[in-house]
């Protein structure tokens, strides 16, 4: 299927006889087990099930993926698709899930590569693969055992894909080797898992606290280093520290982290992380543990390097904790999912009139011509949280942003206020301001459960936890 993968450096070597003989021989047998966090199969299986009742009668692939060239013949760490790991549990690079009607389901296979044996030219010659250059990896027995899924090697890929009635509805665009067979890709199967993704089940809620309860640690750790930053490490010391500990618990960052110092704090999307960390600024730290499961926190609090605000930046604090709060409590099931993120702009703006930052009135600038005061603030204020830290993009937004909330959706809840430094508009002492709040919450029967609780929240408290910390 993948054809021949020997780096050109090796071939003179691969034609060795001598070698050859001499390599494929003497090794002890590899480690081939597969170690998943408990209860993973269960929910995979239990995945699979609620998409076959989605799509009875169609016949279904994904790919886990493939990792991406970073430079010539380097890649970034791999890291499997989303979907296709809510329906398998399964990390192994290169694998395919195929799922084929079977009655009132489907019957599910998994397509895993088979690693390379020492009496095969692949062993030596397949540097991105092979047991000898990137370490043992198991095979599909090990991986039916662990997940509870028939595996089969991925060489019996194109007896599983035989025939195309009825056809396929496949992941595209995440492994050349299931894109090669030019079914008729369909968003439609992005979009149902995407919605089938919102409502997540108790083992995810679990997966999803113990990424909190990670990040937490990764906090704690940042706040201690906070002299080590203004000593020189600046805001990459920082990024490396909360990254470290994310890596130690889990998998590593669920995505970039943000850490913005001063002036960069208010840059929505700063994650050069180079700048320098001084004691009279606000640090903004965005960050969130990925666990093994690959479910990730996502949360921001912003912090007086020095351990106590000035009265400009406790006031723009104040502000987004009151419109935090105020969102919060439009969370539950039943409520339109845009309510919470109206709430909190609401709050915001009537905060900037008051302060005379608006040119309109509150009821102008919250019109829909009018949206004055999102010069302050352009992003949203929530999203979706699971897999992905943006998790459900692919939703149909009658499901999504213009839909309701229900029991089980998991969200990360954000307001926040953005003054950046050369902007005219606000007085000098708001200038290089930006101040976000975030928490990651779970809709319940009646409310929500506020996963991150037991994060520090009102700016007294921000100021105890950084003091604290610094001693």
């Amino acid at each position: 299927m993948t054809g021949d993968r020997t780096r050109p450096d090796l071939r003179a070597l691969l034609a060795a006889k001598g070698f050859r003989n001499w390599i494929s021989d003497g090794w002890e047998p590899a480690d081939d087990v597969v170690e998943v966090p408990p209860g993973t199969a269960e929910a995979a299986a239990a995945h699979r099930g609620r998409l076959s009742a989605e799509l009875p009668g169609q016949r279904i692939a994904l790919a886990a993926g493939r990792a991406v060239v970073r430079s010539n013949d380097t890649f970034h760490g791999f890291r499997a698709d989303s979907d296709f790991v809510w329906l398998t549990g399964c990390q192994r690079e290169g694998a395919i899930l195929v799922m084929t009607p079977a009655g009132d389901s489907h019957h599910a296979t998994l397509y895993v590569p088979r690693p390379a044996e020492a009496h095969e030219p692949d062993f030596v010659g397949d540097a991105d693969t092979s047991p000898l250059w990137v370490g043992s990896a198991a095979g599909p027995a090990a991986y039916g055992d662990a997940l509870g899924i028939e595996c089969r090697p991925l060489e019996d890929l194109p007896h599983g894909l035989r025939g195309r009635n009825p056809s396929f509805l496949v992941g595209a665009g995440v492994d050349p080797a299931l894109d090669a067979y030019r079914f008729g890709h369909s968003e439609r199967l992005r979009t149902v898992l995407a919605e089938l993704r919102r409502i997540k089940d108790d083992w995810e809620i679990g997966q999803l606290r113990d990424a909190v309860d990670a990040t937490a640690l990764g906090f704690a750790d940042v706040l201690a280093a906070l002299p080590e930053a203004v000593r020189g490490g600046g805001e990459r010391w920082l990024q490396g520290t909360f990254d470290r500990r994310a890596r130690t618990e889990g998998t590593g960052p669920g995505y970039t982290s943000i850490v913005a110092a001063g002036p960069h704090a208010p840059i929505l999307h700063w994650t050069r992380c180079d700048g320098r960390v001084t004691e009279d600024s606000l640090l903004l730290l965005d960050a969130g543990v990925e666990v093994d499961s690959l479910y990730t926190a996502d949360i921001t609090r912003t912090f007086p390097v020095g351990g106590e605000f000035t009265k400009a930046q406790r006031d723009v604090y104040d502000l987004v904790h009151k419109a935090h709060v105020a969102a919060l409590g439009e969370v539950r099931p039943g409520q339109d999912y845009g309510a919470f993120q109206a709430t909190a702009l609401r709050v915001l703006a009537e905060g900037l009139h008051d302060w005379g930052l608006l040119p309109v009135s509150v009821d102008e600038a919250l019109s829909p011509d009018g949206q004055q005061h999102r010069r302050y603030i352009v992003c949203g204020t929530g999203h979706f949280l699971g897999l992905d830290v943006h998790d459900c993009a692919a939703a149909h937004p009658s499901t999504y942003r213009e839909g309701t909330l229900a029991e089980g959706m998991a969200l990360a809840v954000e307001p926040g206020l953005y003054f950046h430094a050369g902007d005219r508009t606000v007085p000098p002492e708001l200038r290089g301001l930006g101040v976000r709040i975030e928490d990651d919450v779970v809709v319940t029967g009646s409310g929500y459960d506020l996963l991150s609780g037991g994060f520090p929240s009102t700016a007294d408290e921000i100021t105890a936890w950084v003091q604290a910390a610094r001693r």
